[in-house]
């Protein structure tokens, strides 16, 4: 174990950029408490000296339950990385209230509520390192995602009020903009979405989302989930870490067209992809 491991509580390390961003965290020497719900998914983190939590994002209690285990097994949480969250697409009409509170209750309040029980914690010991892991469509949107594309704004407005309301207590807050990434998101996405629109005067153009996905990946596949686990890393080990950090497939090119083209402009450029 080096000299300046951190102690770090990573959500969503049960796949995807979460379970990679935990194995190159422990590989650098780091003291890694992996949480997920899906416990039996992150034996692999446990095989590699990591910790192990049982953490749905939306049960308070076990929130705290994690935090103070931490707490009590290495007294204090220097980094907490805040990735859990899935999408659910479908139009406005068509998702249910269930659906979509359920939708902010993982990928925005569930981030908001487990920081607010790590803060007095790292405010106590005059440092700490926030990570939220957003998305480039926390800054676009697309047909079928506002739902979805709501969660991520929301986080990087929220991150951002963080930073600036921290900055005295020695805490940092930095986000993380993943482009297209190889994870279980359009498993998790496409299928519901069709069901919700089938029927709907939106079923056309669930189909057409889908087909512009398959034919923008042919032949060009999505980054690895360890692109995003080395920017994190290098967030990590900086001892200024930028506020934004963005990394993936078109997550560069994407935000530039978001910033120099006119709403207008934006519209087209995202419906024509879809007719």
């Amino acid at each position: 174990m080096r000299k300046q491991a951190k102690v770090i509580l990573i959500t969503g390390a049960s796949a995807g950029m979460g379970k990679a961003t935990a194995k190159k965290l422990i590989g650098e020497g780091h003291i890694v408490y992996g949480a997920a719900r899906r416990i039996n998914k992150m034996a692999d983190i446990a095989e590699l000296g990591g910790h192990i939590i049982e953490m749905d994002v939306t049960d308070e209690e076990q929130i705290t339950t994690g935090v103070n285990r931490i707490l009590s097994e290495q007294g204090r949480i220097d980094v907490l990385i805040n990735n859990a969250g899935y999408s659910v697409y479908g139009s406005v009409e068509d998702v249910s209230q269930e659906d979509a509170r359920r939708q902010f209750d993982v990928n925005f309040f569930g981030a908001a509520f487990l920081t607010q029980k790590v803060l007095p914690h790292m405010r106590q010991q005059g440092s700490g390192h926030i990570i939220n892991v957003t998305s480039i469509g926390g800054k676009m949107y697309a047909p079928l995602g506002s739902w979805y594309h709501g969660t991520k704004h929301a986080l990087e407005g929220w991150s951002d009020c963080l930073r600036v309301e921290t900055k005295d207590f020695g805490i940092k807050v930095s986000i993380v903009e993943p482009g297209a990434i190889e994870t279980e998101f359009g498993d998790v996405m496409n299928q519901p979405m069709l069901d919700r629109s089938k029927g709907s005067p939106y079923e056309g153009m669930a189909h057409s989302i889908i087909a512009a996905a398959r034919n923008a990946h042919d032949g060009s596949p999505s980054s690895k989930p360890e692109v995003i686990a080395n920017t994190i890393v290098r967030a990590i080990n900086s001892k200024k870490p930028k506020t934004r950090y963005v990394a993936g497939k078109m997550a560069k090119q994407v935000l530039f067209f978001r910033k120099w083209l006119s709403d207008r402009m934006f519209d087209r450029m995202i419906l024509s992809m879809i007719k």
